[in-house]
């Protein structure tokens, strides 16, 4: 099991993203597939004005993911694992078999519009770097004492936090954290707080509508990045996928689960390269690429010499 792929998550999204697919019928047959399921072209949503609804965001993210991994598969280089950072276990469950990709693009938009309409305005997710988890810890705990709260949402590497509440809360954190050495505070480009209780009630609803879909059991191990953990079943995999908005993103155990269950390539489907660089750490032996770095025949060489391994 020599192959993962890896699918990125909101805040990773680029203007033009799906204009900036390669020229290959897979990519147009995605985003024909995805077109025709929502009733219009999915390219109109890549745009800078499009990109500031979260429903665009991660309908792109999805298509983007998608149609580079069917790139991919009709060369015959399928992944013998996919993992994926929020939004982008869902292109990440597509690709290994589990979930229909026209109903992932039913269940994306819909989990894009509750989540955006759950905080229109006044939230959003900050990357704190340059702290350990149990450092990060007591300061969160001390800005809830005095302020709307604020959550640990994503643990993406030792030092690698995010965190997710209120602009205020969030900017009393941040000011507590450089304090405390944190070598950057950085706002991401993600409008709600994920990855938090206060998106119990968006899973909630989100979790009704996966009542009416069927997932199977996926050909590619699936990764949670909530549970850090492999799930075999499409049940559970729906329930995965329901609730991750909700639950905390633990991206560098999985990444090390990944390792431990011999993944020796990573590569990362586009937009960008953020999990590519998160990654690294847990790849230190092995290659982590993306497809936003490295061409694409490039990329299958690389595929190619890892499975002559096998």
């Amino acid at each position: 099991m020599n192959i993962l792929f890896t699918f990125p998550g909101q805040g990773s999204q680029k203007c033009g993203m799906l204009h900036a697919l390669p020229d290959d019928v897979e990519a147009a047959r995605t985003i024909e597939e995805a077109s025709d399921t929502l009733g219009y072209d999915v390219r109109s949503l890549d745009d800078a004005d499009s990109l500031r609804s979260t429903i665009a965001v991660q309908l792109c993210l999805l298509v983007a993911g998608v149609a580079q991994a069917r790139i991919f598969s009709a060369s015959g280089h399928e992944p013998d694992m996919v993992g994926g950072l929020s939004i982008g276990a869902y292109p990440a469950a597509v690709t290994a078999g589990a979930l229909p990709f026209a109903d992932a693009v039913r269940l994306v938009a819909l989990r894009g519009q509750l989540m955006e309409h759950a905080y229109p305005s006044g939230y959003g997710m900050m990357a704190i770097v340059g702290l350990e988890q149990r450092s990060l810890e007591p300061l969160i705990a001390q800005v809830n004492s005095t302020v709307t709260p604020v959550f640990l949402a994503n643990i993406n590497a030792e030092t690698q936090m995010v965190v997710a509440g209120s602009d205020g809360a969030m900017r009393e954190l941040a000011a507590l954290a450089v304090e405390r050495g944190a070598q950057r505070c950085e706002r991401l480009d993600v409008p709600v707080p994920s990855h938090c209780a206060l998106l119990d009630e968006p899973a909630a609803a989100l979790a009704d509508a996966f009542e009416e879909v069927v997932l199977r059991a996926p050909r590619a191990v699936y990764l949670s990045s909530s549970a850090a953990r492999p799930l075999f079943d499409g049940p559970r995999i729906a329930a995965d996928l329901a609730g991750n908005m909700a639950r905390q993103v633990r991206w560098s155990d999985t990444m090390r689960l990944a390792w431990e269950r011999g993944a020796r390539l990573a590569i990362e489907m586009p937009p960008g390269n953020v999990l590519t660089r998160l990654t690294g750490a847990a790849f230190s032996q092995g290659i982590a690429a993306s497809c936003s770095d490295t061409a694409l025949p490039d990329l299958r060489v690389l595929i190619e010499r890892e499975r002559a391994r096998d």
